[in-house]
């Protein structure tokens, strides 16, 4: 067998002080291409051998040096534990797919636990299953924490649909919270919350005969039951033998509260942009709302809560209030004298353009007698 080289890994054409000088700066530059490193190098007069480009792989193969390998290095070494000091100062939220559980129809649907863990004690301070990841279950459990515990520094999630509505940002950009979205494919900052669904799958899911389950009720009770019980309870090893409600307990005085002036049920509404119809309504979510026949053709913002099947819609334009607008009863609406509409509106909406159209409108004046 060929014996293996004494130079092996050296290189022949480099010096010394240059290999040495490249492979400083590689480390230094983990994106830059080897080959753009040695033109740097070049450039600056700090090598001055010319090298082919087979010789520079050779040398940066033996290093154990190449691109993707200092990438990974780079990514481990930013991967540093982290821990905030005050409750709430950070909250960790995420999902987990449970048990199947009967809905209102007796049909089996996966339960879907979403928990927000609070980093600095581990107390999970909103844990709920249910049948959705939409991300007006995230809002409630924000809604909810908001009320009953204090004000969140930040909300660290990942990149799953449930956590990057527009809406959702909207409302925590106006209480001032951080929301912030962990790198994709890097679930090392999660930790926390990785470690809290094991624990449930372990603790609480596996010793549970989950067909005795009678509804997504139920197995919330019995959830909720564990979480109090036993999770709150037990010692955690991150918190030196603590239990999260002892931790919480400790802390509890940096705590900053909600301004008792701040309403939160207004700031949690959606809000949408509709452009009025020359009926004089709009849609939202499927039903059909009558506004002032003064705002045909234009464009009012709607503010709603979103969790009300039957919502109540309030509209505003340029800053005016208009009030909430009623969903159309187009029963009603045959009883309006339509000749009793001012004409003076067609004359200030431009998607109006002739009077005839009076007949397709859904005035809002009672019958007052006389025929249509």
């Amino acid at each position: 067998m060929p014996k293996i080289r004494a130079d092996q890994g050296i290189s022949r054409v480099l010096s010394a002080e240059e290999q040495t000088a490249f492979l400083e700066e590689l480390a230094q530059y983990p994106k830059l291409t080897a080959g753009a490193v040695y033109r740097k190098l070049l450039e600056e007069r700090r090598i001055s051998t010319r090298i082919s480009s087979s010789s520079l792989s050779r040398i940066v193969v033996a290093a154990g040096m190449s691109r993707n390998e200092r990438l990974q290095e780079a990514v481990r070494e930013k991967s540093l534990k982290f821990e905030f000091f005050a409750p709430l100062e950070c909250v960790q939220a995420d999902c987990m797919h449970g048990p199947l559980v009967a809905n209102d129809t007796g049909k089996r649907e996966k339960a879907i636990l979403l928990a927000f863990i609070d980093d600095a004690t581990r107390r999970i301070v909103y844990s709920e299953f249910s049948f959705t990841e939409r991300s007006m279950i995230f809002e409630q459990g924000l809604r909810h924490i908001l009320s009953t515990h204090g004000r969140i520094g930040r909300v660290y999630v990942d990149n799953g649909a449930t956590f990057i509505s527009s809406q959702t940002k909207r409302i925590l950009d106006s209480l001032q919270v951080l929301l912030v979205h962990s790198k994709p494919g890097r679930p090392q900052g999660r930790g926390k919350i990785e470690r809290y669904f094991r624990t449930v799958r372990d603790s609480f899911l596996r010793p549970m005969d989950t067909d005795s389950l009678k509804s997504l009720a139920d197995l919330n009770a019995r959830f909720h039951t564990w979480l109090e019980s036993e999770y709150h309870r037990n010692p955690h090893r991150g918190l030196n033998g603590k239990t999260p409600l002892e931790a919480w307990l400790e802390k509890a005085q940096h705590i900053r509260t909600i301004d008792p002036t701040v309403d939160l049920e207004t700031i949690f509404f959606h809000e949408e942009y509709r452009k009025v119809h020359r009926d004089s309504t709009i849609t939202i979510a499927g039903t059909l709302y009558e506004v002032p026949s003064i705002l045909i053709g234009r464009k009012v913002k709607c503010r709603f809560d979103p969790h009300r099947s039957l919502r109540r819609i309030h509209i505003t334009h340029d800053g005016k209030d208009f009030g909430e607008c009623r969903i159309v009863n187009t029963y009603d609406n045959t009883r309006v004298t339509r000749s009793e509409v001012d004409p003076e509106v067609f004359e200030e909406s431009s998607s109006v353009e002739h009077p005839n159209v009076l007949a397709g409108l859904s005035a809002s004046r009672s019958f007052a007698g006389g025929g249509q």
